[in-house]
């Protein structure tokens, strides 16, 4: 097995400042055509709720729906923040859940009841199988195909478990902001002021990761399957991961529809699952924080930083001690100190990209760029 090489050895002056890498051709073709389309097809979801519940209800369900979103956001960007994702994949993740995969779950359920309207003229579809059966497997899919061209289109940007929980959470929350405009809509639509209030504690206060827990298996899988460097074997990294989220999610509906004891439901089915989903969550930040400590000592070694500089960079504590230095000085250099951050992340998780064995999915100037730029943030730093 042959060994990864080295980091650079500093030879004279760097660059003062080196463009950063950009995306693949691909990835922003990707990008554009792919916002672009997700959010047509969120002006036509978003139209068909209107039809459906008239603009004033779809404004107060829209309104309500925005404050678990702002919650499940708040959370996505607390897993993200040590090694943030690009905004652009980050877009299009959350648009094709909460559009993309509303239309699949949509015109698949219309599909539905048509068929059963055939087979049975006046019949309808038992609801009970349509929330343990149907809804799994179909919305699971349709936001676990989101995840995964994601992964296709932007493979730079997928190194792990919790790029995986990132994307997937934020397809999640697309969908279930989407969902809630709807289920808030027919609520008051149907039972006045009280039904939606009663809803609205079901789904915004009880239960607001639900779908997040559920698309965070199929993220997992394809996150541990592209660390492995699976290649097209990531599609068998997806099917497991499906398979997770659909039982997950039937094994959520199904409590939900044959138990009358919401209370206990709650407390012995979905709080434990949302803490163990909470552990992990923690867990794998504290191995991104020890990779990006091992491999900018790696830099250290070669004579890129100060075993000082890399316990600032590398450690929650160092980062905060850092931002309040930077905000104290006069002037003021946090966005400094913060582009010094995320650049001397990004250095390290190139780095761990070589040392898996995934070189080729990386620019092979990424590493002099990053350390230019690192070179120079570190000087602007310094400049009185």
């Amino acid at each position: 097995m042959s060994h990864p090489s080295a980091p650079s050895q500093p030879a004279g002056p760097v660059a003062p400042w080196a463009a950063p890498p950009k995306p693949r051709a691909g990835g922003l073709v990707f990008a554009v055509v792919g916002i672009v389309l997700a959010g047509v097809v969120g002006l036509l979801v978003a139209a068909y709720l209107v039809l459906s519940l008239g603009a004033p209800t779809f404004l107060v369900g829209a309104l309500l729906a925005l404050l678990p979103l702002a919650v499940v956001l708040l959370a996505i960007r607390w897993v993200d923040r040590w090694e943030p994702e690009p905004r652009w994949a980050l877009w299009f993740a959350f648009l094709w859940g909460a559009a993309v995969s509303v239309a699949i779950a949509l015109v698949v359920d219309l599909g539905v009841q048509v068929a059963a309207a055939y087979a049975s003229p006046g019949g309808a579809p038992h609801e009970a199988v349509q929330a343990v059966v149907q809804a799994p497997i179909v919305e699971e899919l349709a936001k676990g195909v989101g995840v995964l061209l994601v992964y296709a289109f932007s493979r730079s940007h997928f190194d792990g478990p919790v790029d995986g929980l990132v994307y997937a959470a934020t397809v999640a929350a697309g969908f279930a902001f989407t969902e809630n405009v709807l289920y808030f809509g027919v609520a008051l639509a149907e039972g006045g002021a009280d039904e939606l209030g009663a809803t609205f504690v079901v789904r915004g206060i009880f239960s607001p990761f639900a779908h997040v827990l559920f698309t965070a298996c199929t993220g997992l899988a394809i996150g541990w399957g592209a660390r492995r460097g699976a290649g097209a074997g990531i599609v068998g990294w997806f099917l497991l991961g499906l398979v997770g989220a659909i039982l997950l999610h039937a094994l959520w509906n199904g409590s939900l529809a044959f138990s009358s004891d919401a209370i206990g439901l709650y407390l012995t089915v979905q709080v434990p699952l949302f803490a163990g989903a909470v552990v992990l969550a923690v867990l794998l930040r504290r191995r991104e924080i020890a990779i990006t400590r091992a491999r900018l000592r790696e830099y250290a070694v070669a004579g890129w930083f100060s075993p000082a500089e890399v316990e600032m960079l590398a450690t929650p504590a160092g980062r905060r001690s850092a931002i309040r230095w930077a905000k104290a000085a006069r002037p003021p250099r946090t966005a400094t100190m913060r582009r010094l951050i995320a650049d001397a992340t990004h250095l390290a998780f190139d780095r761990q990209v070589v040392v898996s064995g995934r070189a080729d999915v990386r620019r092979p100037s990424d590493e002099r760029a990053l350390l230019a730029r690192i070179t120079a943030d570190r000087a602007a730093l310094m400049t009185r």
